[in-house]
């Protein structure tokens, strides 16, 4: 019976089958440094202040980011704190930033046009080892949607 539930639940139907099909991807770009995963993935963000160690975004729930259910995909939540977070921690001259480490915490949803408060800042360094906070919130409610805590090793360039 569960196997059931699940296959129609990942049943394809054809409204979701058009929005994918309908999608009009442009050829990248030979020297592009961003895939079209990206693009998809961050399109719409603002960036509001920076500093280094902080960054505050805003951005408005767009269709592409929604879930069967009509609320940001958790997929997207992840991918958010996945890329502020490499804002936030990313070195530059640094010949190697690579994510370690992860950590979510899903407190609520966000809707369609929702505008969300995307705020990371820098918690600590060690070496090579670097760590943020990632918060979402919604820009009208003030209610937390997640929480992310992203960890990179950014190993600098021998002087050698």
């Amino acid at each position: 019976m569960e196997e059931k539930k699940a296959r129609e639940y990942l049943q394809v139907n054809p409204q979701h089958s058009h929005r994918a099909t309908g999608l009009n991807v442009p050829p990248k770009p030979r020297n592009a440094i961003h895939s079209f995963y990206e693009e998809f993935a961050i399109r719409g963000i603002q960036v509001d202040a920076y500093q280094p160690g902080f960054i505050s975004c805003t951005l408005i729930v767009p269709p592409h980011l929604i879930d069967r259910n009509g609320f940001l995909a958790v997929g997207a939540i992840a991918n958010l704190v996945d890329k502020i977070g490499s804002v936030v921690l990313f070195v530059k001259d640094v010949s190697l930033n690579v994510s370690v480490d992860m950590s979510i915490s899903y407190l609520s949803t966000a809707k369609l046009n929702d505008e969300l408060e995307i705020t990371a800042k820098v918690i600590g360094e060690k070496g090579a080892y670097n760590g943020a906070v990632v918060i979402l919130k919604n820009k009208a409610t003030r209610e937390m949607i997640a929480e992310g805590r992203h960890s990179m090793f950014c190993l600098k360039r021998s002087k050698i």
